[in-house]
């Protein structure tokens, strides 16, 4: 019998999506997060709050995001809340996400999206990967799902869009994903941040586009196979 190396490195995988649209922004992501071929929680929450006005997408390793959102969180509450009175900005979310990501560049494995609405900025999505770089974008696509996004961004992202538009352009990039990436599983999350509020939704296997040769969601392999007759007696 082979021998496992508990030591060797595992293979992170997800699909996050960030965009803006003509009035906030729309985030949205799967919910698999696995260890290798294993599925370790397979309706995970990738979504995190930083502020009432402000959320990041996470990918990578699930401790080293978990953290850095939990230290953001953290700070951002004692700069904004306690000294100066008012919501943090998008902008300072983002940075203050980028200062840690950039000063432990060397110790985490984690992409990060931040979006979010503020007053004097309206809605908008900064990307924050691997080494601590930030880049501000009309839209942010991250994760191991990604790479089967960026031509289907391309083509069907537009400037404009309404809400509506873009929350269904987010559900049917992570759903495309999802059909593609094999680290990319489950659920369908989204959340709608605007000058209203925050909206979260979830979306069910059942409820996602079917692509290509796909089976169709069931709840129990016998509903593919077909239950058995039941035995007389």
């Amino acid at each position: 019998m082979d021998q496992v190396d508990f030591n060797a490195p595992h293979s992170m995988g997800t699909t996050i999506i960030g965009v803006t649209y003509n009035g906030g922004v729309v985030l949205g992501a799967d919910s698999r997060t696995s260890t290798g071929v294993y599925v370790a929680n397979r309706a995970s929450d990738k979504i995190t709050k930083l502020t009432d006005n402000v959320y990041v997408c996470r990918s990578g390793s699930a401790a080293d995001s978990q953290v850095v959102s939990d230290y953001v969180r953290y700070f951002l509450h004692q700069h904004t809340r306690i000294q100066l009175g008012q919501p943090a900005t998008v902008k300072v979310a983002a940075n203050l996400v980028r200062l840690l990501a950039y000063n432990n560049k060397n110790n985490l494995q984690t992409g990060l999206i931040v979006g979010g609405w503020d007053k004097y900025e309206g809605g908008q999505i900064y990307g924050v990967p691997l080494g601590g770089t930030i880049v501000q974008q009309p839209f942010a696509i991250g994760g191991s799902g990604s790479s089967y996004l960026y031509g289907f961004f391309d083509q069907a992202w537009k400037e404009g869009m309404t809400q509506d538009e873009a929350e269904e352009l987010v559900k049917k990039a992570v759903s495309l994903a999802i059909a593609r990436d094999g680290a990319s599983g489950g659920v369908v999350r989204t959340v709608i941040i605007n000058s209203e509020g925050v909206t979260r939704n979830f979306y069910p296997g059942d409820q996602l586009p079917i692509w290509h040769d796909e089976l169709e969601s069931h709840n129990s392999l016998l509903d593919i196979l077909g239950a058995p007759e039941p035995m007389n007696i």
